[in-house]
């Protein structure tokens, strides 16, 4: 395991002092830096576009918790919000006005949702929204697609088989066969083997769900017409067609993925920007979907802290925040970025792919285009490593994984931008 340039004592500590007692010394498997051949950072504190580690390295911040902190760390107007929400109650196990506050605001915004409800995570919104598909079509089948990400839950944690339209098989020990059976994984970005496979099981698909724009294997974007087509095959299928914006959600435009794409699904899952970095999680779509759940319909769902006031709050506080110019200036400052770097690129006659949807974007270490999960998986992972410990030793914090998004904050500055392209050139100077 190579070490950082930067002293990261303290984080060490923790770290072993963490593992002791959390498996793995960390809440969530992302945190762990195995895919970057290190020990986690254990962060102290954050303000605009930077965090500090608890050995006080700063470092500009590309992850901003997964994408959820779209306008960066303790935003003045944000942190204002949960304040106030604080002052009444950290929770109420009972509903209360903000609720149908964040739900109008989204439902304004996103014209497929008519009927929404919060609920503590995207993981939850996606076991939510497939139940309510099966319990619609009365069918049992899903599709995802290969590189989407759709939680832990136990449905979408299967992998293809060995062929292309066969059914699937458990990707993580303690899923069932039967489970996993149920679920049938498909490339992404490939109609035909789509069609295929529905013409196999024709009544038997009760949805599909998809990321419009991938965010879980690095950002890679749908083909021309793709999502027009996945569209028309559900529909003259009668099956429904889930879209996880739980990162494209607010993050792209005012409508997510859906609206710059054209495309009316029949739910939404969102997540992350909804909160504005607090816990929670939504489902929304056609009310005659939506009203299945009880207490109206025969699908059950509940959770003790759904819609929780300050996670509420905090959502308000960050969409009411957002606006036209907000992401035009986004979108300028993530090109800015990325065109910086490919001009270092091509100076040093490097060819990497970046692959941009918005304010996100991925890196990947290879000379061919990345169009699905087979295509990005032939990025150099070792080249990788090194390349983010470079960056990380040079003040700059990305996702520590080659298969993640990495994502703008407004918070941005000009400065921070060209920092950003300077440590991309000397790491790149010190790896290649």
């Amino acid at each position: 395991m190579e070490e950082l340039l930067t002293s990261t004592k303290k984080s060490q500590e923790l770290y072993k002092k963490a593992s002791e007692i959390i498996p793995g010394g960390v809440n969530s498997p992302v945190r762990s830096f195995k895919a970057v051949d290190l020990e986690p950072l254990f962060i102290s504190k954050a303000k605009g576009a930077h965090i500090w580690d608890v050995d006080n390295n700063q470092y500009i911040d590309y992850v901003n918790s997964w994408g959820a902190l779209i306008h960066g760390h303790i935003h003045e107007d944000v942190v204002s919000s949960i304040e106030k929400a604080l002052t009444k109650g950290i929770s109420f196990g009972a509903s209360h006005e903000n609720e149908i506050e964040l739900a109008q605001i989204i439902i304004g915004k996103i014209p497929s949702i008519e009927k929404i409800r919060f609920v503590n995570s995207g993981t939850e919104a996606v076991m939510t929204a497939i139940r309510l598909a099966r319990a619609h079509t009365k069918r049992n089948k899903i599709i995802k697609f290969e590189g989407c990400y759709h939680g832990h839950s136990d449905s979408v944690l299967s992998m293809c088989a060995s062929g292309a339209i066969t059914l699937g098989l458990p990707a993580c020990a303690g899923v069932t066969k039967n489970t996993a059976y149920e679920t049938i994984t498909l490339p992404y970005n490939n109609i035909a083997v789509l069609e295929t496979t529905l013409s196999k099981f024709p009544k038997e698909i009760a949805g599909i769900i998809i990321e419009p724009v991938i965010g879980n294997c690095g950002v890679i974007l749908p083909e021309e017409s793709f999502l027009k087509c996945v569209r028309d095959i559900t529909k003259k299928h009668h099956c429904v067609l889930i879209f996880d914006e739980v990162i494209t959600g607010f993050r792209l435009s005012p409508g997510g993925a859906q609206s710059i794409y054209s495309i009316t699904p029949d739910l939404t899952v969102l997540g992350k920007i909804i909160g504005g970095g607090m816990p929670i999680g939504a489902i929304g779509g056609k009310k005659e979907i939506l009203d299945l759940l009880a207490p109206v319909g025969p699908v059950y769902q509940a959770g003790t802290l759904s819609g929780n006031p300050l996670s509420v709050a905090c959502g308000i506080s960050t969409l009411k925040l957002l606006n036209e110019k907000t992401y035009k200036n986004l979108e300028e400052t993530c090109v800015q970025l990325c065109e910086g770097i490919q001009k270092v690129n091509q100076e040093k006659g490097i060819k990497l792919q970046i692959n941009r949807a918005g304010s996100m974007f991925t890196i990947f270490f290879c000379e061919t285009r990345v169009y699905d999960s087979k295509s990005a998986k032939k990025a150099n992972t070792k080249l990788f490593s090194q390349f983010f410990k470079a960056m990380l030793s040079n003040g700059i914090y990305l996702a520590p994984s080659q298969f993640e998004a990495n994502f703008i904050s407004t918070a941005l500055k000009e400065s921070d931008i060209k920092k950003t392209i300077e440590a991309y050139k000397q790491s790149i100077d010190s790896i290649i």
